[in-house]
């Protein structure tokens, strides 16, 4: 009999569930996210569910963690400030694939340097150029990243620049090599930028999960869950944690085909940052080919072909002065809920709140709450944000209570990109706590919250509602209606038809609002989803029915739906691939890409067996590093080639190794 726990550790919830020979779960439990210290969220889920289950620690024979914290910090937009070291290209270059959007100004360089195509060094690496740049940016950054063209043919310069700032800095370097064997320097570039900016907070992570299942007698190796729902080994997720984006969801996709048994299915993830849809067909998730997308970024990372959106029960709630009435819109943000930190500091909340309801006139910060979040990196940030920081301490104050001037309100706002710290605010776990729908935290807090918005003035100049109920039931129809389209727009990306309109405008499409409100006139519209919809998430219950109705579709609420990623995290193989290149220098010669200078060949089978061998046994090493050592081995390559002259030119070739296997059990 071998006991497994998996953990999920997400924006709001760590869930925690064991199961017994991949068959059965045991007990499931789970506790409320604890951003500051991960690990006294992660060490609570964990300690319930041992003690639902009876089991002894001792016994647990495998571990796997699966998280959204990288997913929602691309999607928020917080992270820890980076360096750019790219090599062979242009200014302008920085402009492509987004790049300079994700830099957010951190320091960057542009060197000579670079390869060819080919393999063949275009100019030689300016080292001196870049030890200056190194001295001069001190240790204003938490990690680097290295980009250098071509560096998939070859990867020297990348190599030799990220020895030397490991040398002068000792900070972590992501090397855009490591990450893809796919070609697109800008788009490489931009997922060693995002890999480097996760290295802090997985590496946190993972170290603090480490440590606390030992402090609890769990002896057993831990695995992480990738972006494509496999496994890989802790030690590969702190280097390479840009593949952990999307990891939690591509868990939960694990989680739904396992809890369901379905094939064919649309399934819907809802956390308290984000909704993650994906498609199920013939029981397997698709794989983007594009490269995963989170938020505004398209990366080189292989995951699910995941459809992320800014929205969950957390989401951040706007008021939309539009036209007489005004409206509500939510996210991308997320929001510590009103009711839960009424509930932590409610000495501070609640009189706060009652301060603002009575106000004559509504203040521009009514209703937001911040605190300070302990234990993050702090370099790079200015006077003013340091002052900021030491006035908010390490205690929950009214935003509107924490500025000496308005020019603090731009450092206040970067401190919130930074990830520094936390702001609450209205969220649709406020409403559905108005309404009876949770009754988790404070729920007096969520009323006087919902109070105080509907105090804020519309287009006609009048209160946009007196009825706090009436401002949550607007917020949980919009919350619906928001999934509703997410959940057209997954579908109609997915379909296999073209409709020659972007998904985005299909959704919104009036034929398809009119559809879902099944009109009959002169004509008959009908509109809606002809697939399952499986829902998943601790607030699925809650929130989902409605989305069922909504789209005409029958709306699937397994049991352990809200632990759905905990279990994905721990029922699914390990999976390595390596992709490597061949490539034709000149008629008659194949030269093999590898890890350092290219290999020349003059037969092309000789070329294909180096290589072959090669990528095999980078697999087997990371496989061998993950705990796995039954290991099943495919091989399957794609050649570009051309005719001339009535016969087959050889141009280039790409070879992919497939290792995949379930890790190693514990002995118990």
């Amino acid at each position: 009999m071998a006991l497994l726990l998996g953990v999920d550790t997400g924006g709001t919830y760590t869930d925690a569930v064991i199961i017994r020979d991949d068959v059965t779960v045991v007990a499931s439990a789970k506790s409320l996210t604890t951003r500051h210290d991960l690990a006294l969220g992660i060490g609570a889920a964990v300690r319930a569910v041992l003690g639902q289950s009876g089991v002894n620690p001792s016994d647990i024979a495998l571990a796997s963690l699966s998280t959204t914290l990288a997913t929602n910090a691309l999607v928020e937009g917080q992270s820890e400030r980076v360096g750019l070291v790219y090599i062979g290209f242009r200014e302008r270059d920085l402009l492509a694939q987004g790049l300079t959007d994700a830099l957010k100004g951190d320091p960057v360089i542009v060197l000579a340097g670079g390869h060819d195509h080919s393999g063949t060094e275009i100019t030689s690496f300016d080292a001196n150029a870049l030890e200056n740049w190194l001295t001069a940016d001190g240790g204003t950054v938490s990690a680097y990243a290295v980009a250098s063209q071509f560096a998939t043919r070859n990867p020297a310069h990348e190599l030799i620049a990220a020895k030397l700032i490991t040398e002068k800095t000792g900070r972590p370097v992501s090397q855009s090599h490591q990450l893809s064997a796919k070609l697109n320097g800008p788009k490489r570039a931009l997922t060693a930028v995002l890999n480097a900016r996760l290295i802090g907070m997985i590496d946190r992570l993972i170290i603090q999960a480490t440590s606390e299942l030992k402090s609890l007698g769990i002896q057993a190796p831990l695995m992480v869950v990738r972006g494509d729902g496999a496994l890989i080994g802790a030690e590969l997720a702190r280097a390479r944690p840009i593949e952990t984006i999307l990891s939690g969801p591509a868990a939960s996709i694990v989680g739904a085909r396992w809890l369901t048994g379905a094939d064919h299915a649309l399934v819907s993830d809802i956390g308290g940052t984000t909704t993650d849809i994906a498609v199920l067909r013939n029981g397997r998730p698709a794989i983007d080919a594009a490269g995963a997308r989170v938020g505004p970024y398209r990366t080189m990372v292989e995951a699910v072909a995941m459809h992320t959106t800014g929205l969950g029960g957390d989401s951040e709630v706007h008021f939309v002065s539009k036209g007489l009435q005004g409206d509500i819109s939510l996210g991308p943000r997320r929001r510590i809920p009103i009711s839960l930190i009424a509930s932590q500091a409610p000495d501070v909340v609640l009189p706060a709140l009652e301060r603002q309801v009575a106000a004559s006139l509504t203040g521009e910060h009514d209703g937001l709450f911040v605190r300070a979040v302990p234990n993050v990196a702090r370099d790079g940030i200015g006077e003013r944000e340091t002052t900021l920081l030491k006035r908010i301490g390490s205690t929950v104050h009214p935003v509107d209570a924490i500025f000496e001037s308005r020019a603090e309100m731009s450092a206040y706002r970067r401190l919130i990109d930074r990830g520094l710290v936390q702001v609450s605010g209205l969220t649709p776990s406020d409403a559905a706590h108005a309404l009876g729908l949770m009754n988790e935290w404070n729920t007096d807090g969520a009323r006087m919250a919902l109070e105080q918005f509907g105090r804020r003035k519309t287009g006609a100049g009048n209160k946009f509602s007196s009825d706090p109920l009436e401002v949550a039931k607007l917020v949980i129809d919009r919350l619906t209606n928001q999934t509703g389209l997410a959940l057209l727009e997954c579908a109609f990306t997915e379909e296999e038809v073209s409709f020659d309109l972007p998904p985005a405008d299909l959704a919104r499409h009036i034929l398809t609002q009119r559809g879902l409100a099944g009109h009959r006139g002169l004509v008959r519209v009908d509109a809606g989803l002809a697939v399952d919809v499986i829902g998943l998430g601790a607030s699925a219950s809650t929130y989902y029915p409605a989305v069922g109705d909504l789209l005409g579709c029958n709306m699937i609420l397994p049991e352990y739906a809200g632990v759905a990623n905990a279990i994905g995290a721990v029922v699914g193989r390990v999976t390595i691939r390596k992709r490597g290149t061949i490539t034709s220098p000149a008629e008659g010669q194949f030269r093999v890409h590898l890890d350092g200078e290219p290999e020349t060949f003059v037969v092309k089978d000789t070329a294909f067996a180096r290589l072959t061998a090669h990528l095999t046994e980078q697999a087997r090493l990371e496989m061998h590093a993950s705990g796995v050592e039954d290991i099943d081995i495919t091989a399957s390559h794609s050649i570009r080639s051309a005719k001339a002259e009535n016969r087959e030119v050889f141009l280039e070739a790409t070879l992919t190794i497939e290792a995949s296997g379930r890790p190693r059990i514990a002995d118990s």
